[in-house]
């Protein structure tokens, strides 16, 4: 359930997201704006709603997922701490997996950071001015690319564990349309990890 509630609200996180890529400003700007008044489903001021929000939870979510996978997270950055001082040897499709989780982590931190400025920004008088540590548009830029890199990271995130994705989604339908209470609780398979002591 929470892997996904995780989905969603990334999904609605990303989309708005990806709006805020193409649609960078919004208002007139004294006629400089040649997007001004184009409607995606939404109103700008909706898509900014559901970013924030979708954000916000996803953030929360993170904080209980972490935990719940903090041996798995722990064994894996030992077999990889191993691998580079050369005391163990992580197979391939090991190596990649654990790159784009550390690319995710690394990307998501930031994100997370860049998007509570935001957040938090009307509630501080004068840092919309000054800025805080870097000035407004250094921190949109850092939160703009560091969510392309965490958009690009998930979805390669999802096709190594598409399989898995695809057999937890099948058994919540068959427990939404009134299946088995055990259907809908589907046992959650690690990646294989192959490490070689040398």
């Amino acid at each position: 359930m929470l892997d996904m509630a995780m989905f969603s609200a990334g999904l609605a996180s990303i989309l708005s997201g990806i709006y805020f890529l193409f649609l960078p400003i919004g208002g007139f700007q004294g006629g400089r704006n040649p997007l001004y008044g184009v409607v995606i489903f939404f109103e700008r001021h909706t898509w900014v709603d559901i970013h924030t929000w979708a954000s916000v939870i996803i953030i929360s979510l993170a904080a209980l997922h972490i935990p719940l996978h903090w041996s798995w997270i722990a064994k894996m950055t030992r077999s990889g701490l191993r691998s580079l001082i050369g005391r163990g040897r992580l197979n391939k499709p090991s190596q990649f997996n654990l790159a784009v989780n550390v690319l995710i982590g690394f990307s998501g931190v930031i994100c997370t950071l860049s998007g509570l400025y935001f957040l938090f920004e009307p509630a501080i008088p004068g840092i919309s001015q000054g800025g805080w540590i870097f000035s407004r548009p250094v921190w949109d830029l850092i939160h703009t690319w560091s969510g392309v890199a965490l958009t690009a990271a998930a979805i390669l995130h999802f096709a190594i564990h598409w399989r898995w994705v695809v057999k937890v989604l099948g058994k919540y339908w068959v427990g939404l349309l009134g299946g088995s209470s055990h259907a809908a609780q589907p046992e959650r398979r690690s990646v294989k990890v192959q490490v070689e002591e040398i």
